[in-house]
């Protein structure tokens, strides 16, 4: 359950690839501090890598439990936001299925395998809204290393 939703606007674009199978891919490269009035797949410009389109507004939560990774995001200089499109399969763009601050999430996002997950930098603004929920929600959670049981042998497992 998270305890905040952001509505944030996602940037892809579409590079073209020098490859005998494929003539362009697609990536997140950007995370918009507000997701502006467009409709999905706006052409947004060119730049010298490609074409940019506005892929829409996604929901971004935010969860109490999570403020550790987010303050360790902040820390680190450079704070991303993990961005996850699913190929649709055809020549057409990816579909969006996750965006997230946490680093830990944005990892767990690579796990399906043929998603494209792209950290691309945080907005100040966006950083801003992280700050103030650290503040609101961070508890300091000490570290405790569990003890494993002994296994005294088989005779003690009947």
């Amino acid at each position: 359950m998270a305890t905040a939703t952001y509505l944030v606007g996602v940037v892809l674009e579409r590079r073209k690839v020098a490859s005998p199978w494929i003539d362009h891919v697609w990536l997140p490269v950007a995370v918009l501090p507000a997701a502006p009035d467009l409709a999905p797949l706006t052409w947004l410009g060119a730049t010298d890598t490609g074409e940019r389109f506005f892929a829409g507004g996604f929901e971004m939560d935010l969860h109490r439990t999570d403020t550790a990774t987010y303050r360790d995001n902040l820390a680190s200089g450079a704070p991303r936001i993990w961005v996850a499109a699913r190929p649709p399969g055809n020549d057409g763009p990816p579909a969006v299925v996750g965006v997230t601050p946490d680093p830990a999430e944005g990892e767990a996002l690579t796990e399906a395998g043929n998603d494209i997950v792209e950290a691309v930098p945080m907005p100040p603004e966006i950083e801003a809204v992280l700050i103030r929920f650290i503040a609101d929600h961070h508890v300091e959670r000490p570290f405790v290393k569990r003890k494993r049981d002994r296994w005294a042998g088989p005779e003690e497992d009947e």
